[in-house]
C-alpha cells in the first residue's frame, strides 16, 4: 500500500491512523508542496478577533500536516509518532462539532505577560451564534489553560459541540455567524465570512 496521502481526499475523515503517517524522508520530497497546500486551506479557516487573538478550525487535514510538521522536525521515530497521534487526534471534527486551536499572537513579551495574565478562564467564555442558536466552547481538559494565579495560556484547544439540529441550521443559514469572546478583559466579536462559513459547514458532513 502506498504511504502517500492525498489530503486532498481525506476531507471528510475522523481519525489519522499510523497506515496514514508517511515516512519522513517520503514527507520531506513533498513538504513545500503540502506546506503550501495546507496554506490555502487554512486561509477560510482562520478567525481574528479583537486585537490579539485568532482562531484557528482544524480539521482532518490540518492536524495530519501538523503532525508530520512534528515528525519531520523533531524524527522521534515509532514513539513519536504514538504520542503526536494521541495529541492531534481529539483535534480532528467527529461530525457534529467543530474544532478550533485559539491563539493569543502577541510578539512583546511584556504586553503579551500582562494580556495573558488579565484573561484567567478566557477558554469558558467563547461562543458561537447564528439565529436562534448559541454554542458555548468547551476546552479540552488535557492540562490546566489556566494557571492558578489567573493567567491564561496563549494557546487554548476548543470544542464547540453541537446537536443535529443545531448542526443543521449552521449548514443551512442564510444569516450571521457570529464567533465571540465574552471575558470581561477581552470582550470581542466577530462575523464569519462566507467563505468561512462554507469551509466549516463542510466539517458536519
Amino acid at each position: 500500500m502506498s504511504n502517500v496521502i492525498d489530503i486532498n481526499a481525506a476531507k471528510n475523515r475522523r481519525e489519522i491512523t499510523r497506515d496514514d503517517i508517511m515516512p519522513v524522508a517520503e514527507y520531506g520530497k513533498i513538504r513545500a508542496e503540502k506546506r503550501k497546500e495546507i496554506v490555502a486551506l487554512k486561509k477560510h479557516r482562520r478567525a481574528p478577533i479583537g486585537p490579539h487573538a485568532t482562531f484557528y478550525f482544524e480539521n482532518y487535514d490540518t492536524m495530519w500536516q501538523q503532525i508530520h510538521e512534528m515528525l519531520f522536525i523533531e524524527k522521534g521515530g515509532e514513539e513519536q509518532i504514538a504520542d503526536e497521534l494521541a495529541a492531534y487526534n481529539p483535534l480532528i471534527p467527529k461530525g457534529r462539532e467543530l474544532v478550533a486551536t485559539l491563539m493569543f499572537e502577541i510578539d512583546d513579551e511584556r504586553l503579551r505577560r500582562s494580556v495573558l495574565g488579565r484573561l484567567g478562564g478566557v477558554e469558558e467564555t467563547v461562543f458561537l451564534k447564528f439565529g436562534d442558536h448559541e454554542i458555548t466552547a468547551e476546552a479540552e481538559t488535557d492540562v490546566d489553560r489556566t494557571t492558578a494565579d489567573g493567567k491564561a495560556s496563549s494557546v487554548q484547544f476548543l470544542h464547540f459541540n453541537f446537536t443535529d439540529d443545531e448542526a443543521d441550521a449552521f449548514q443551512n443559514t442564510d444569516g450571521d455567524i457570529m464567533l465571540g469572546i465574552r471575558h470581561e478583559n477581552y470582550a470581542h466579536m466577530t462575523l464569519l465570512p462566507s467563505e468561512t462559513k462554507a469551509a466549516l459547514a463542510g466539517d458536519f458532513a
